[in-house]
Order: C-alpha cells, then structure tokens, then sequence
C-alpha cells in the first residue's frame, strides 16, 4: 500500500552504493546549474532572487518522495515564471508584499488545482491539449520572455507584456541605453552561447575525458556568475549604473500558508489552473520522453498528485510556483541520476547555498541572469516547426500559428486560453465529420476496402458504409446526412450494411440517429444491417430497443453480411481467385 502512495518505498529497495554515486554527481551538477537558474527565474517573474532558490528546496524533496520519474528536475521554469509574472501583475504591483502575495496563491491554487485531478484520477485531460498549440504557445512564450530581458540586457527602462507592447518600449527608450551594461551582457551572453557547443570540445583538447569535459561545461553557468559578480565588484561597476542583485536573505524560509483575501484568490483561480496545466503537460512530456530511454514507466495521475504536492510545498515556503524544467532533466539525466533521491540531494545543495553564499552574490549583475535566462529559453524556440506542421496538416497549422499570434500580440493568458480552445474546437471539428468510406469486396479474399482507392467488387443493391469513428453527439447527424445521401442516389438499392470495426462506443445522441436511419430506410423499403461490432458497443445497443426494431441483421463479419446478402457474389468472387492462383504456373 504505501509504495503504491510513496514511490519512494519501492525504488528505495534496492537503492545502493552506486545509485547514492550516481544520483550525488548528478545533483552536484544540476545544483550548479540550479542556484543562477532559480534567481534569473525569479527575476522573470518579477520576484526577489531568493524565492527562486526557496522553489528548489522543499518542492523537489516533496517530488522525490511522491513523483513516479526517477530523472525529472522539478523547480522554477522560464514558461512558468513568465505566466506567473502576467497574472501577479494583474492584482498588485511588482516589488510589494502584495505581489509576491499573489505569487505565493499562484503556487497554492495551482498545486491545489494540480492534486485534485490527480486524486480524481484525471490526467488524461492533458490530452485535449494538442502538440502543436502547446508548441505554439511555448514558442510564442520563449520569444515574450526574451524581449522582456531586453531592459536588464540594455539598460533601457522598458514595460509591456505582448510584442507589440515591448517594441514600442524599447523603440522609445532607446536613448536610455547603458553602455557598460550593454558590453557586460555582449559578453556573458557571447560566453554562454559558445559554451553550449564549444567549452566541452575545449576541454577535451586539454585532456579530460569525454564525460569529465561534459560536466564541466555543465558548470558554465556557475562561472560566468562568478567571473561577472567579480568583474562588477571589482571594477565598480555597481556605482557606475550597472543593475545587480543586491543582499539577499541568508537563511532558510519560514512555513507559512498564503493568507489572501477572497477577491485576489477569486482573481487568480483561472490563472493558476493554466498554469497548472501548462506546467503539468511539460513535465510529463519530459518526464515520459526521459523514462522511455530506460525503459521505465510514468503514472500520469501519480504525477499529477506530485506536482501538486510540490506547488503546495512551494506556496508554505515563499517561493514561486514549480514544474518540470527540460534543461535541468536533461542534465540530470545525462549526469547520470538513478532515482528521485537525486532531486532532494539538489534540494540539500541549494539550501547550503542560501545558508553559505549569499552574501558573495551581492554585485551579481542581472544582465547576468538576464543573459542565462535568454540561453535557456533559446531551446523553446522551435520556429521550424510551423512550417513543417503546415505542410503535414493546415488544420494544426492554422492552430499553431493562431497560437502563436495571439500570445505575441494578446499576452500568454489570452494565448493559452486561445491554445485550449482550438485544440477543443479542433477535436470536435474532426470528430463531428468523420471518416466513413463506401466499401467492396477485395476479389478473392474475405477482406473490403474503399471503392476509391483499391479495385473491388460491389453489388448494386448492397451500400457498405464503414465507419471510422466512434459515434456521439457531434456526428451522429453527419451520418444520417452521410446515409441518406448514397440511398438517395440509388434506386436499385435494397440493403445498407453499417461497418463497426473502429466503433467504440454510441452514445445516447448516436443511438436516436440510428434509429432515425432505420426507419428512414424501412419507409423506401431498404433494410439496415450491422457488421463488425465490438462487444462493448453490442452490449449497450442490447440495452436499447433498436436491436428489436432493426430491419436487418447484426453480421460478425462483413463478409458474413454479403454472403448473407449476396450469396453469389461473395463464392464467385472467392472461387475466381482460387481458380486464377491454380493456372499460375509454378
């Protein structure tokens, strides 16, 4: 029972020397990688540094004790922090108790959110969600949050939260440009960007091993944070105009829950379920696409219940709401992690930090974080993929760049909520019509395709309509029209055969059209046959009364049902093509 609760007590078994090895390494490296990270996202969000490292602390040892991933790297993320940033904003004004107040019932409501649908077994409502607006949006988000770090990269005091908003800005600002905080940034950006390909080749040039070099280009981060705070601390920079951190808090965070007014948890309550589910759809995509490389499995309600903990945890802690980060996992991964036990190692580093150096972070400058930022979000900009989707499907196409436009131009609550609503509107559309194709007899075997894509036999009075969809509400009238269209162009007509083979399931709305159908065709004197019905489609229409009404029969095969109803035709058809293989010689 309690590992079924507590992931934690099954893979803790068989936990051992190696494992504590492998998963300190990897927790080594991403603490590296984490410390910078959280703070830059934490400045995103419009929040104090600190809160971002409060986010890699109990949040991830909540995770590693309920979370079914055994690599994910859960924390602050760009997308997230940049939602959070547009909703806090709407109810309080960046740098007051209130805003961070706001953050804080983001976190709560959203982990709430989170683990209901969880306990309620929920998760598959992820998948309404299609890839392409979540691409689309992620895109359109990476894009906003690099325009949004202009003003610590330049100097220039800019505002806005939509392209249009931060063109103007920065168009009108442009004389307040800051020169020494414009070459810092050339300069730590020019670094880490390079670092990304070229600092590992680097140092496997002057001898280390492959795997040696890789962790330590992993520490990119860490050294341009080092070598920048030294540069501004020893060169003044600070005095001279250059933006930085500043103190921050040493120490751990008190618990405490968020005490909010009714109105401000009422106004953020739709932020925070988008949120969620943003948060929610990375990181099981990442968490999945991790696992598989293992061969391992995710509980998608498991992780659901996780996530929701974790934001939990988050909102008793001041921090700022958390997810799956992509580049975090991935370096996780590739240091080796074994287990959840290397997230709550993490969450033991980035608390040493805060205890431990602080006070060396005051002159960070936040072009700095600024500049690490706009590296991690470089990976969400997936510009081809627009292009490439339109190619394949208009339909998603269309999805993803309306997706798209409307974040840039709108804001990312007004994308997202665009995002949710095309990819509904999307799955009702192609559900509403679906597939149905006119059928014949493939000559000399028991199988029926398309007429208009294979060569097959058919019979004048026989109509084979197969059906590729389940049927509900939304096309049950598509296929009465469907039916009474072929019937209405063929008077010689005496039987329609209904194929079920990709029928799921009929609903309510579906079983009144069918019974429509059948009394249609009785009154022009044709008969209504079913063939190919799955058992659990059969046992709901026992149920019902169109069983009894129906004028045909039900077939278990549609070669039963032309046998049936053209005895003739179904053996010619088959002795032809017994006959034809026996004159073939050899």
């Amino acid at each position: 029972m309690l590992h079924r609760l507590f992931p934690v007590f099954e893979w803790g078994r068989g936990y051992d020397r190696e494992s504590f090895t492998s998963d300190l390494v990897a927790a080594i490296v991403v603490t590296i990688m984490l410390v910078p990270q959280g703070m830059a996202y934490a400045m995103l969000a419009g929040l104090p540094p600190q809160v971002g490292l409060y986010g890699a602390m109990l949040p991830l040892v909540i995770y590693a004790l309920l979370g079914s991933s055994r690599q994910l790297a859960v924390g602050p993320v760009a997308v997230v922090a940049l939602m959070t940033a547009a909703a806090a904003g709407e109810v309080a004004a960046q740098g007051t108790p209130g805003y961070h107040l706001a953050a804080l019932v983001i976190a709560f409501l959203s982990g709430a959110i989170l683990l209901a649908l969880g306990l309620l077994r929920l998760g598959f409502l992820a998948n309404f969600l299609s890839h392409p607006v979540i691409s689309g949006f992620i895109t359109a988000a990476g894009i906003l949050i690099a325009g949004s770090q202009l003003r610590h990269l330049t100097g220039i005091e800019m505002g806005g939260s939509t392209l249009p908003a931060l063109v103007t800005s920065l168009a009108s600002g442009i004389g307040g440009l800051h020169l020494p905080t414009l070459a810092l940034s050339a300069a730590v950006l020019g670094f880490l960007f390079w670092a990304r390909s070229g600092l590992a080749p680097l140092m496997r040039r002057v001898g280390l091993g492959a795997k040696a070099a890789t962790l330590v280009a992993r520490g990119a981060l860490l050294l341009a944070v080092a070598v920048s705070t030294a540069a501004v601390a020893a060169l003044g920079l600070g005095t001279a105009g250059v933006a930085i951190v500043g103190e921050i808090p040493r120490g751990m965070p008190a618990l405490s829950l968020p005490l909010a007014e009714p109105g401000m948890m009422t106004a953020l309550a739709v932020p925070a379920l988008m949120i969620a589910i943003v948060g929610y759809v990375e990181s099981v995509s990442i968490a999945q696409t991790l696992a598989a490389r293992r061969r391992q499995k995710i509980d998608v309600d498991r992780e659901l219940v996780a996530l929701g903990a974790a934001n939990l945890g988050a909102s008793a802690t001041s921090a700022m709401p958390v997810t799956g980060g992509l580049s975090r996992s991935i370096v996780n991964f590739d240091a080796g992690a074994r287990t959840p036990a290397a997230g709550a190692m993490t969450a033991l580093g980035v608390g040493l930090a805060v205890l431990l150096f602080t006070p060396l972070m005051h002159f960070l400058p936040r072009a700095t974080l600024a500049a690490i930022i706009i590296v991690a979000v470089a990976s969400l900009l997936d510009l081809r993929a627009l292009p490439r989707i339109w190619a394949y499907s208009r339909a998603d196409g269309a999805a993803m760049a309306a997706t798209i436009g409307v974040t840039l131009l709108l804001g990312v609550e007004p994308g997202l909520a665009a995002g949710v609503g095309l990819s509904l509107l999307m799955h009702l559309y192609r559900t509403s019509r679906p597939h149905v194709a006119i059928v014949g007899q493939v000559p000399g075997t028991e199988h029926f395709r398309n007429v208009e894509r294979h060569a097959v036999v058919t019979d004048p009075e026989i109509l084979s309509i197969r059906i590729d969809e389940s049927l509900y509400f939304p096309n049950a009238r598509f296929l009465e029209d469907c039916v009474m269209e072929q019937v209405a162009g063929n008077p010689r007509l005496r039987h329609v055969v209904l194929m079920f083979p990709a029928v799921n399931a009929v609903d309510a709305s579906a079983l009144e059209s069918l019974e429509t159908i059948n009394r249609m065709l009785a009154d022009s004197d044709v008969r209504l046959h079913l063939s190919e019905v799955k058992g659990p489609v059969m046992d709901r229409l026992r149920r019902s009364h169109f069983l009894d009404a129906l004028t045909g029969e039900v077939h278990l095969t549609q070669f039963d049902a032309l046998r049936a109803l053209a005895p003739g035709l179904a053996e010619h058809t088959r002795a032809a093509a017994r006959h034809e293989t026996a004159l073939r010689p050899g």
